[in-house]
């Protein structure tokens, strides 16, 4: 199972957010590429960057701080946060993004989102399906959609889609432990998807569950920041093959 840390931005500066809401923002660097170094350092090579500007906006905002980070580091980017047009995806991969999340526009715009899967392909696509009750949240979980969480995905995946970030709001930022019957539900359902599970790793001790359920992936953010988990941890859990 990759482990992803995550890197979430406001303003330039690495913040975190409990449940999605931006008024408990909470610096940890102003400098996101000092932690995007540090995560390398550890044999780290995935990072998730969302832009929280972006995603507000609904147009990409920090795709400088992306710049930076993939030109000064080897990690692999995937990178999310209001990403609406063509010209938003253009900026995020001349700006060295690997993939990208779609969240908001694969419901509001399928046919946009489509067409980004279609064009770049689903190697390169990721579809962020983030879930309050099981129903799908969007603009920056600042809305709640009508959209089951189970039958959006099962769409989409017969699209082509392969990747899914599946975060439960009201785990994230919470430190309380991810979803896990969330994802057994989604993994036993949603056969061919691959899972990466986002929102509530509290300690080490949840990753090799996460993996034993079929997760693909996991994020891991506040939990580092918080120093619930270190890198050392996630270091030696990586070379050891999981």
């Amino acid at each position: 199972m990759r482990i992803i840390p995550a890197i979430d931005i406001i303003n330039g500066q690495c913040v975190r957010l409990s449940k999605g809401d931006y008024t408990t923002k909470k610096v940890y660097n102003e400098n996101p590429l000092e932690i995007a170094k540090q995560f390398e350092a550890h044999g780290i090579e995935h990072l998730h960057l969302v832009d929280l500007d972006g995603a507000k906006a609904s147009h990409i905002v920090n795709h400088k701080v992306l710049e930076t980070i993939a030109t000064k580091t080897k990690l692999k980017i995937d990178f999310g946060g209001g990403l609406k047009t063509d010209d938003d995806l253009r900026i995020a991969f001349e700006s060295g993004a690997k993939q990208i999340t779609g969240g908001s526009i694969a419901v509001k715009k399928p046919e946009v989102f489509k067409n980004w899967l279609s064009k770049f392909g689903s190697d390169k696509i990721i579809l962020g399906a983030d879930a309050n009750n099981e129903k799908i949240a969007i603009s920056g979980w600042l809305e709640e959609s009508d959209e089951e969480l189970i039958p959006f995905v099962q769409n989409y995946l017969n699209e082509g889609v392969s990747y899914v970030i599946c975060t439960d709001i009201a785990k994230d930022g919470m430190l309380e432990g991810p979803s896990f019957d969330l994802y057994k539900k989604m993994l036993s359902q949603l056969p061919n998807i691959k899972l990466i599970a986002s929102g509530g790793i509290s300690t080490f001790d949840e990753l090799p569950k996460l993996a034993t359920l079929g997760c693909e992936g996991t994020i891991v953010g506040k939990a580092i920041y918080e120093h619930k988990i270190s890198l050392k941890q996630l270091e030696n859990y990586i070379v050891s093959g999981n």
